[in-house]
């Protein structure tokens, strides 16, 4: 019981509070993005009913605290801050228990909570934030443990309860395949094209991802690539996470966390909807650059170009590799005109196809 309630009470944090090529076919409005679902609850109070009623009340302001994540792109979270005092509960449609447990002053449950969606819509448009209900086509992930093999399920599971169904990305989690070969397994965690190809054969799809946590690359750190093509298109992505070692399960829950919110803010970068409060005139600032170089020193030098325009702000790389690059940035007077800047500095941004391609002249 001890156990089991220190892990249900940190999750709810994680989840409140974290975030973070296009080959994806048509994207659609969903209502089904405004279901937070399998949010887990909990608190202490001096019984069990106003357990309960705490557990809901900070459940729901954290669900919609996620909603706004998800929907939002990571260059704009700053300006969901605005709404630290709105009453979730006024936004929510309907609310279901998935499961529930208690003692005489302690509550934690699970719960699907559905917010409105007009209202969100509404809402977000009023402040002129950008966002997205768009739901891309889900992508297959195949989580993959590289440690002891009996935590290969520990692994899968702290996927598994994420919510990926209801996402803005969705996902498909699949085992590792049998027939899969183990030296295409270990290629494709360094991101090696031909390996990656071989996992869309074997799956069967062009969209899939490894997840591959490695608790030994360092010690009291759990390191965790992602590697392969999402909705967006292709990306290799590593990071490390502290492991305590009183809660060894906690960095792979935060880790898979991080990992769902990256994939989610690559699409929403890429299929924000610009908006603009009534009146204002204002336009869609955040761009998304593909960046095409012929070497880490060229792509320094671009790097270094690009982040002392005037005007450009909050640049950050969405993904790299060693031939190129994805970049997010905000700059107020669009991309033709960020163009003009970048051609002063020898680099040439040209749209090809919808997408803004950079690169040296």
């Amino acid at each position: 019981m001890q156990g089991w309630r220190h892990s249900s009470r940190r999750r709810p944090l994680l989840l409140g509070g974290l975030a973070g090529l296009v080959l994806a076919g048509p994207a659609t409005a969903s209502d089904q993005v405004y279901t937070v679902a399998n949010y887990p609850v909990d608190a202490v109070a001096e019984n069990a009913v106003a357990a309960k009623k705490q557990a809901l009340a900070d459940g729901q302001q954290a669900a919609f605290r996620s909603l706004l994540k998800r929907l939002v792109p990571v260059t704009s979270w700053a300006d969901t801050k605005r709404f630290e005092d709105t009453q979730a509960a006024e936004l929510i449609d309907t609310v279901r228990v998935r499961s529930e447990r208690n003692s005489a002053t302690e509550y934690l449950g699970t719960y699907d909570f559905t917010f409105r969606a007009k209202s969100i819509r509404d809402m977000l448009r009023r402040e002129g934030i950008p966002f997205t209900d768009e739901q891309a086509p889900p992508v297959t992930l195949v989580p993959i443990w590289q440690g002891e093999p009996a935590e290969q399920a520990a692994w899968t599971g702290s996927w598994k309860g994420l919510d990926l169904e209801n996402s803005v990305a969705p996902i498909k989690i699949e085992g590792v395949r049998k027939d899969l070969p183990r030296d295409h397994i270990a290629a494709a965690v360094l991101g090696d094209a031909g390996a990656l190809r071989s996992f869309a054969t074997f799956y069967k799809t062009d969209r899939v991802l490894v997840a591959a946590a490695d608790p030994n690359a360092a010690p009291g750190r759990l390191a965790v690539t992602l590697a392969g093509v999402d909705a967006v298109g292709p990306f290799v992505l590593k990071r490390q996470y502290q492991v305590d070692p009183a809660d060894p399960g906690y960095a792979r829950e935060l880790a898979a966390v991080v990992a769902q919110r990256i994939i989610e803010g690559r699409w929403t970068t890429v299929h924000t909807h610009a908006t603009a409060p009534a009146g204002s005139g204002a336009g869609a600032t955040d761009l998304l650059l593909s960046v095409e170089f012929r070497g880490m020193s060229e792509w320094q030098d671009i790097s270094r170009k690009l982040s002392a325009t005037p005007g450009v702000e909050e640049l950050d790389v969405a993904g790299l590799s060693a031939r190129g690059a994805r970049v997010t940035l905000r700059y107020a007077e669009g991309a033709e005109r960020l163009a003009e800047q970048l051609a002063q500095q020898g680099l040439i941004l040209r749209n090809n196809g919808g997408t803004w391609v950079l690169s040296a002249q």
